[in-house]
């Protein structure tokens, strides 16, 4: 206990209770450093403060105790719950954080007279029926693709499959059966091939197969010889596609998790089966602190990956490692999933494979992350020797501007940390009420957006970067001479070369406007490079989703004053958006409910 403590821990323990719950730790700032579960808080958190403390980070932790208040719960499963909840809000920086709230997406077969298959990822709402989980939604696209092949079962939106009047590209690649024109496949042979593809997606190869035979011998025997022939082909695609499968087993619904911790990183490999298939892996790099134990970041990671509310528990779970509190955590997850989950360790034969399998990718992707980090790391160096900073560089932001023609310009801030990319802090900017076309006034409005409320000095960069010649520069030069915080950014502008190849950038530093002198083969010109990079990107991400909303959107939809009532009117007595996009003032004026100078607001907008 240090002797600069300022909590009380005496007079906290004599009136804590023995009962379950948990407990947060604050520091001087009022800020959630850690949290705890107990099965006996007094017993718990006693032990934080006894004389001979072994763990080095306890002894960090406690040092920095300024305050702590607990929640009282009636067992040790609302403990688990209500601490990874906690965990989740505050993300507090003693505790194991797994950086992975999104739900895993799903293939999605619809309960239509044609039904379709699709991606889907969050709750399921829709009539239909769900396989998955799977790790990504590139594991759903390849599924996908493969269903292409083997069925020819529609992938289309609904609206486009309403729409057709004649059969479409999927189908002259024999992709799809058609179902959308009438004559082109009766309802009886689209149903069989997507109740083929109900099996196969369910890991029903071979039932599959043998139904396929039997129609293939059965069409032969009529003389059908073509409609034989694409029942062959079937057969052989799928097949195929079986032997490519090159890990597939007799288990239903099965995780594995394999797990390599070392020098303060840990990596784990998580592998999802299903209908005895492996649908695919996923590697995972939870945050952790200083010092912790094997046992304490596994254990963990499997709680906040389990308890997040949108995974999918499934019954048999194949851990390296023992729980130190297996059998409640059992006992959790059971309760949550409403069915018995077991964990499995040291097991044999086909969970052995699995889990060697695990293991030996945990180890891969550990190895391949310690090595990204070294050479992140150096190139962190070699620009801090570059530009003479005194201090490490601990945060780089960078700005881009994309639009088409200035229409629906979209600026992006994209982060990086000691580690690379911080995606957490991407920020995406809509930019409004300028000129089309400025990127001058574009970059204003992101910087001005970005940093009017910024207040923690951790989210003030140490460097921005502006993707662009001496006037994008300009903007940001602008916007920081009236800047009030101590902390101010390094300004340097990020000028393509005139061929605009890579290796041929000019940097110039704000102020002086002085060029940076860098060899392209420099690995700190490498950073630079993957900071603008990663900027261009995210900008015509944004910029292309916003476009893609805006040609679904119909223009009637923003303008002020026209409700969904007058939109109807417009289209009515306009024949259609075309009529109301040709109209004059006097035209749209005449549209009951319209008045004159509703329709001057209207003409204007479309317009404009």
């Amino acid at each position: 206990m240090s002797e600069n403590q300022t909590f009380d821990y005496q007079g906290f323990l004599k009136i804590l209770t023995n009962q379950p719950g948990v407990y947060r730790m604050y520091n001087q700032k009022e800020e959630v450093i850690y949290v705890g579960k107990a099965k006996n808080l007094k017993k718990r958190v006693s032990s934080y403060f006894r004389k001979n403390v072994d763990s080095i980070k306890t002894r960090s932790l406690v040092k920095q105790i300024c305050e702590m208040d607990v929640t009282v719960v009636h067992s040790e499963a609302e403990a688990f719950i209500l601490e990874n909840n906690y965990i989740k809000k505050y993300k507090p920086r003693y505790n194991v954080l797994l950086r992975d709230d999104k739900s895993y997406p799903f293939i999605f077969l619809s309960d239509h007279t044609h039904p379709r298959l699709s991606n889907h990822r969050g709750p399921k709402k829709l009539k239909g029926e769900y396989f998955g989980p799977y790790p990504s939604a590139w594991a759903v696209r390849e599924s996908l693709r493969t269903m292409q092949r083997l069925f020819p079962i529609r992938q289309c939106e609904d609206s486009y499959y309403r729409a057709r009047t004649r059969p479409c590209l999927q189908y002259q690649l024999q992709r799809c059966a058609g179902p959308c024109v009438e004559g082109l496949v009766s309802d009886e042979d689209y149903s069989q091939q997507v109740q083929l593809a109900r099996l196969f997606l369910k890991g029903k190869n071979k039932q599959v197969i043998e139904s396929l035979v039997q129609q293939m011998e059965k069409a032969s025997n009529e003389l059908r010889f073509e409609v034989a022939a694409r029942y062959r082909d079937q057969i052989g695609a799928l097949t195929k596609v079986q032997e490519q499968q090159g890990v597939s087993g007799d288990q239903q619904e099965m995780d594995v998790f394999g797990f390599a911790y070392r020098n303060g990183i840990a990596s784990i490999q998580g592998m999802f089966i299903r209908d005895n298939k492996l649908l695919g892996s996923k590697s995972f790099y939870p945050k952790v602190p200083a010092d912790s134990s094997a046992e304490e970041v596994f254990e963990s990671f499997v709680l906040q990956f389990y308890l997040a509310g949108n995974k999918v528990i499934p019954q048999q779970i194949v851990i390296p490692i023992e729980l130190n509190e297996q059998v409640a955590i059992e006992s959790v997850l059971s309760t949550e999933a409403g069915r018995k989950i077991q964990f499995y360790k040291g097991v044999r034969d086909e969970k052995r494979r699995y889990l060697d399998l695990a293991n030996t990718n945990a180890e891969n992707a550990l190895i391949s992350k310690q090595s990204h980090q070294k050479s992140v790391f150096a190139r962190y160096v070699e620009l801090e020797k570059i530009l003479e900073f005194e201090q490490p560089i601990q945060r780089m932001e960078c700005f881009d501007i994309s639009h088409t023609s200035g229409q629906q310009t979209v600026a992006s801030c994209v982060v990086f940390n000691r580690e690379g990319p911080y995606k957490t802090d991407y920020r995406k900017f809509n930019i409004e009420g300028i000129t089309p076309g400025d990127d001058y006034a574009a970059m204003a409005q992101a910087l001005a957006r970005r940093y009017r409320d910024v207040k923690d000095p951790n989210k003030i960069p140490d460097i921005l970067f502006i993707d662009g010649g001496k006037g994008q520069l300009a903007q940001a030069e602008s916007f920081f001479e009236t800047w009030t915080q101590e902390k101010k950014p390094m300004l340097i502008g990020v000028a393509k070369g005139s061929s605009r190849k890579a290796g041929l950038e000019t940097l110039i530093l704000a102020g002086s406007h002085a060029t940076i002198p860098m060899p392209g083969d420099s690995i700190a010109l490498h950073l630079i490079q993957h900071i603008r990079d990663e900027s261009h990107r995210f900008a015509i991400t944004g910029h292309r989703a916003r476009r893609q909303k805006d040609k679904t959107t119909s223009k009637l939809q923003s303008i002020p004053g026209v409700g969904a009532k007058r939109r109807q009117s417009l289209l009515k007595y306009m024949g259609g958006l075309h009529g109301v996009l040709q109209a004059s003032k006097d035209e749209i004026s005449k549209v009951p409910g319209i008045s004159a100078d509703l329709a001057d607001i209207i003409y204007d907008h479309i317009h404009n």
